[in-house]
C-alpha cells in the first residue's frame, strides 16, 4: 500500500488554507468582495483576535484590516489548540460572510401571510417592541414556558440568557436531537460521562483509528484532521467503515463498504472476536467494568459469519480488523462520530462503540480518550433565573428520562396542537439555525409554524426559515462583534477572545445588544447589570487571572490543568459516575428504563424496487446550509452532486453530468435538479449527496436553485426511543430524468 503522509492527507482533504487562497476561482471571489483583494508590500495592517463562527469548531485566529478598516485576511492563532495556527477553507473564507451583499441589512416585519415574503423594513425600536409585546401577551395567556428558543452558534448564549430570565427553560439546539445526542446518551450510560465537543479523542497518539461513518477530512473538524495526519505519518492503522469511499477511506488500510443500516451487527461481531480470541484488556476489564459475563453470553453467537450475511463484510476482514484494534490497544480509538442520528437505534449503536472501546482499554488512556478540562468563568453578579413551572418534557410523560438537553423535535412536536397538553408552545425565537434544513420532515415543521403566535428569526443571512417569520432581526457577523469567551474543553484549559475587527455594516447589531435591549423591554433589566459586553468580559476575565486588555493582545491564553489526570486509567482506583461505579458494559440505567441493557441488531427497512438509500454528508468548504451563499466558498463549490454506482447508472441510462430530479418513497420531489456523478466509490444500493444545497430562498442570490436539498427528501424519520434522536437515513430515492414541472414558491 502506498504510504500517505500528513501533507498528502491535508492536500487531498482540502484542509489547508491553500485550497482557498491559491485556487483561481477563490481568488476571483476574494477580489469581488474586497476590492482588489491584494495586500501590497509594506502595507501596514492592524490585527484583532477572533474565533471562527463558520463551524462549531470555532478556531481562534487573527483578523487583519487595512488603515481604511477593510478586512484583508484571517489567519489562525498559533496558540490555539483547536487549530494550531492553521485555518481550513471555511475559516479563511469567513471574510465572505462580512462582504456578502445578500446579508440581512435592516429589521423586517412581515405584512403578508407566513411564507409570502411580504416584509417591510422597520426600526430596531419598532421590531423589538413588537417582539416584547407578543412575548408578554403569550406569557400572560399561557405562561413564559410557551416561548422557546432554537439556537446554533455562540451568540445563542446571550439570547438564551434573556429567555431564561423571562422564565422559559425551552432552549434547544438541533445539534443534539439531529446530530450528537445518541453518542452522548450512549457513552454516558457506559462511562458516566459524555464525549464532549471537541471530542476527547487522543488521535495524535493513537496507533489505530476506526471511523464508522465519520468523514474526517470532509467535515473539516480542524484539530482532528491535523491529528489524524500526524497519526498517519507515525504509521497508525486507519479502518474506515462506510458505504462510500470517502476521503478518510482513501487513506485507510482497510475500507469496509458496509451495507447501510447494519453497523450494529459489525460492532457485535468485532466484540465477539475480541472476547472469544481473548484479545481484550483483561486487567482493565476486570478492574473497571461491570457486566462482562453478560456481554460474553450476549455475543456468543454474533460471529463474523453471522455478521457477513447482514453487513456483506467478509468474515476474514472482520477478524483481521478486530485483531488490528487489539494489537494497537490501548492506543486505539473507535471514533464515536458526531452526526450519529441515522436509523432510530442510534443510542444502542453508540453503546456498542463505547463497549468496544472499553474492551480495548482505551477510555482514559494515551492514544484513546483523554480527560478534557475547561475554564469555568463565573457568572456576572445578578438575580437567579425564575423557576419554570413546566418544561418541554411535560409533552412526553415518562419518555426521555436519560436526556439532559432539550430536544428540538420535542419543541416542534409540543407546538402542534394536542388536546393532551395544557400548553402548546406559542412562540419561537430562531437564532443562527435554518430549521428548514436542520429539522427533519419539513411538513411537520411548517405545521408547527402555522400554529405559532410569534416567530422571530435572528440571523446574518435571509435563510429559508426567515420566509415564515413575523420579525427578522439582522445580526452582524462574527467579524463585527464581541461574543462570550470561548472556554471549550481540551487537553489544556484555555480561553479565547472574539472582538470586532470592523464596525457592523448596514443596520445590523450584535447578539448581546439584541438580548439586552429585548430584556429591557421585557422588564428584565436586573439580569443585565453590565453597561456593555466589554464590562462583562473584563470582569469575567479578571476572575481567572486575565483581562480584556490582555486578551486583545494575545487572543488565546492557556491555563494550567487543575489535576494531572489527562490519562487516568493506568491501574489507579477510579469510580465512574454510573450506578455501579464501573464502566457499564451491561447498562443498569437502560435496564431501569426498560431498554435493552446490551445492544442488539434489528433489521431496518429495505429500499423499494427502483429506489436507493439516500446517504448525505459534508464538504470541506461548506458548513451545512449556512455557507452555501458565501461568495468565497460558493466559488469553490456551487452545487452538490448525486453519486451513483456505475451498475445503477447503466440500468437507468444515466450519464456523467446529467441533471436529474430525485423523488423519495413518499412521492416528494426535489425542488431543483442535481447533477449525476457516476463513481465506483458508492455502493450499488445507495446514492450520496452533500447536505446544505437546493435553497428555495431567492434572496440568497448565489445559492438559490443550485443543487438539490437532502432535507427536503427526508420525510421518513425513525425516532430513537432512548433519547428522541431523529434517524434520517431511512429514506430512499429514485431518479426522474424529465422535468417534473414542480413550481418553487419563494
Amino acid at each position: 500500500m502506498k504510504h500517505t503522509t500528513r501533507r498528502d492527507f491535508i492536500k487531498i482533504s482540502g484542509a489547508g488554507a491553500g485550497s482557498l487562497l491559491f485556487a483561481k476561482p477563490a481568488m476571483k471571489a476574494f477580489s469581488q468582495v474586497t476590492g482588489d483583494g491584494t495586500i501590497h508590500p509594506g502595507e501596514k495592517l492592524h490585527r484583532t483576535p477572533t474565533y471562527c463562527e463558520v463551524c462549531f469548531w470555532k478556531c481562534a485566529g487573527w483578523v487583519y484590516t487595512d488603515k481604511k478598516g477593510k478586512i484583508k485576511k484571517i489567519i489562525g492563532n498559533e496558540n490555539d489548540p483547536h487549530c494550531n495556527g492553521r485555518l481550513c477553507p471555511r475559516g479563511t473564507g469567513g471574510i465572505g460572510m462580512y462582504y456578502d451583499e445578500d446579508r440581512l441589512k435592516k429589521p423586517l416585519i412581515r405584512e403578508g401571510k407566513p411564507g409570502s415574503q411580504v416584509f417591510r423594513e422597520a426600526s430596531w425600536e419598532e421590531a423589538l417592541d413588537y417582539i416584547a409585546n407578543k412575548m408578554q401577551d403569550i406569557k400572560e395567556k399561557h405562561g413564559p414556558e410557551c416561548v422557546a428558543l432554537f439556537s446554533h452558534g455562540t451568540g445563542g448564549k446571550m439570547i438564551s440568557h434573556t429567555l431564561k430570565a423571562f422564565g422559559s427553560p425551552n432552549i434547544a439546539a438541533p445539534s443534539f436531537a439531529q446530530c450528537r445526542g445518541p453518542r452522548e446518551v450512549g457513552f454516558t450510560a457506559t462511562y458516566g460521562e459524555d464525549v464532549m465537543s471537541p471530542e476527547r479523542t487522543d488521535i495524535r497518539d493513537t496507533r489505530c483509528l476506526v471511523l464508522i461513518g465519520s468523514h474526517i477530512g470532509e467535515n473539516m473538524h480542524n484539530g482532528q484532521i491535523q491529528e489524524m495526519s500526524a497519526a498517519i505519518d507515525k504509521g497508525a492503522t486507519i479502518i474506515t467503515v462506510d458505504p462510500r469511499y470517502s476521503t478518510a477511506a482513501s487513506h485507510s488500510k482497510y475500507w469496509l463498504p458496509i451495507k447501510p443500516a447494519t453497523d450494529i451487527a459489525l460492532l457485535l461481531a468485532w466484540i465477539h472476536v475480541i472476547i472469544n480470541e481473548e484479545l481484550y484488556d483483561k486487567e482493565y476489564v476486570k478492574k473497571y467494568t461491570f457486566g462482562f459475563n453478560e456481554l460474553k453470553d450476549h455475543v456468543r453467537d454474533k460471529t463474523p459469519e453471522w455478521a457477513y450475511g447482514i453487513t456483506t463484510i467478509e468474515p476474514d476482514i472482520i477478524r483481521k480488523t478486530a485483531r488490528e484494534m487489539a494489537h494497537a490497544a490501548p492506543a486505539v480509538i473507535v471514533h464515536p462520530g458526531r452526526h450519529v442520528t441515522w436509523y432510530g437505534d442510534d443510542t444502542q449503536r453508540s453503546r456498542a462503540i463505547a463497549i468496544l472501546n472499553a474492551l480495548l482499554g482505551s477510555w482514559g488512556r494515551r492514544g484513546g480518550f483523554y480527560v478534557p478540562e475547561s475554564v469555568h468563568l463565573p457568572k456576572f453578579p445578578g438575580p437567579d433565573y425564575p423557576k419554570p413551572k413546566r418544561t418541554w418534557k411535560d409533552a412526553f410523560p415518562g419518555q426521555y428520562n436519560l436526556v439532559n438537553e432539550v430536544l428540538s423535535t420535542g419543541i416542534c412536536d409540543a407546538t402542534i396542537p394536542n388536546p393532551d397538553l395544557d400548553c402548546n408552545l406559542k412562540g419561537w425565537i430562531v437564532y443562527g439555525t435554518n430549521l428548514m434544513a436542520s429539522l427533519p420532515d419539513q411538513g411537520k415543521t411548517l405545521k408547527a409554524i402555522d400554529n405559532l403566535e410569534l416567530l422571530v428569526v435572528i440571523d446574518t443571512m435571509p435563510m429559508d426559515t426567515a420566509s415564515y417569520a413575523d420579525v427578522v432581526l439582522p445580526e452582524c457577523t462574527y467579524l463585527e462583534r464581541y461574543d462570550v469567551i470561548r472556554t471549550s474543553p481540551h487537553r489544556e484549559p484555555h480561553i479565547a477572545l472574539r472582538m470586532p475587527a470592523s464596525e457592523p455594516l448596514y443596520d445590523s447589531k450584535p447578539n448581546w445588544w439584541i438580548a439586552k435591549e429585548l430584556g429591557k423591554r421585557l422588564g428584565l433589566e436586573a439580569y443585565f447589570p453590565w453597561k456593555n459586553i466589554e464590562e462583562l468580559l473584563d470582569w469575567q476575565l479578571k476572575q481567572v487571572g486575565s483581562s480584556l486588555e490582555e486578551m486583545k493582545r494575545i487572543g488565546v491564553k492557556k491555563l494550567k490543568r487543575e489535576y494531572d489526570d489527562l490519562y487516568f486509567l493506568n491501574g489507579e482506583e477510579f469510580e465512574f459516575n454510573t450506578n455501579t461505579g464501573k464502566i457499564e458494559l451491561y447498562s443498569t440505567e437502560l435496564a431501569k428504563e426498560n431498554f435493552d441493557p446490551l445492544p442488539n441488531f434489528t433489521p431496518h427497512p429495505e429500499p423499494p424496487p427502483g429506489y436507493y438509500r439516500l446517504n448525505y454528508g459534508r464538504a470541506p468548504m461548506h458548513t451545512f446550509s449556512r455557507t452555501a451563499n458565501n461568495p468565497n466558498l460558493w466559488e469553490i463549490k456551487k452545487e452538490n452532486l448525486v453519486w451513483v454506482n456505475p451498475k445503477v447508472a447503466k440500468l437507468w441510462d444515466l450519464k456523467n453530468g446529467q441533471y436529474v430530479w430525485l423523488k423519495n418513497q413518499d412521492g416528494v420531489i426535489s425542488s431543483f435538479p442535481i447533477k449525476v456523478r457516476i463513481t465506483e466509490r458508492i455502493r450499488w444500493d445507495s446514492v450520496y449527496m452533500v447536505h446544505g444545497f437546493g435553497h428555495t430562498e431567492k434572496r440568497l442570490t448565489r445559492a438559490y436553485g443550485h443543487g438539490a436539498s437532502d432535507s427536503e427528501l427526508v420525510t421518513k424519520v425513525a425516532m430513537d426511543p432512548v433519547m428522541g434522536g431523529t434517524g434520517m437515513r431511512g429514506n430512499f430515492v429514485t431518479f426522474l430524468t424529465e422535468n417534473p414541472g414542480k413550481e418553487v414558491a419563494s
